[in-house]
């Protein structure tokens, strides 16, 4: 059996949820990403380096997985957060014996809905 990836520009590819769920560091910062937070506040809370922290949120972010939201701090300067924004993955074969993933999306960000991917 092969397995057939999307090349959907808005679909996350399923080689890059894979790999960012793979990954314990981006693993750690889904863990401490119960509500929207900087990335210094992630860093720390992580105990990993700013630079280490940036990559993994890109990885994070292109697999779908994290969402980077924009705040406002201090008069008009604006803050990047990061929040988590699933709250299942399931992963299997569909009816026809494709992989497929289904990700239940966090209501709390409003935008998102439960939704089912096939890759």
């Amino acid at each position: 059996m092969s397995l057939e990836f999307s090349s959907s520009d808005d679909t996350p590819e399923f080689e890059r949820v894979i790999a960012a769920l793979d990954d314990e560091a981006c693993w750690e910062i889904i863990t401490v990403l119960e509500e929207p937070m900087t990335v210094h506040d992630i860093a720390e809370a992580t105990d990993h380096p700013l630079s280490t922290t940036y990559r993994n949120l890109d990885r994070l972010t292109e697999a779908g997985l994290v969402e980077e939201t924009v705040g406002v701090h201090h008069g008009s300067h604006r803050t990047a957060r990061y929040v988590a924004n699933l709250d299942r993955i399931s992963i299997g074969l569909d009816d026809d014996n494709e992989l497929c993933a289904e990700i239940d999306r966090s209501s709390e960000l409003g935008i998102w809905s439960n939704t089912q991917r096939e890759y």
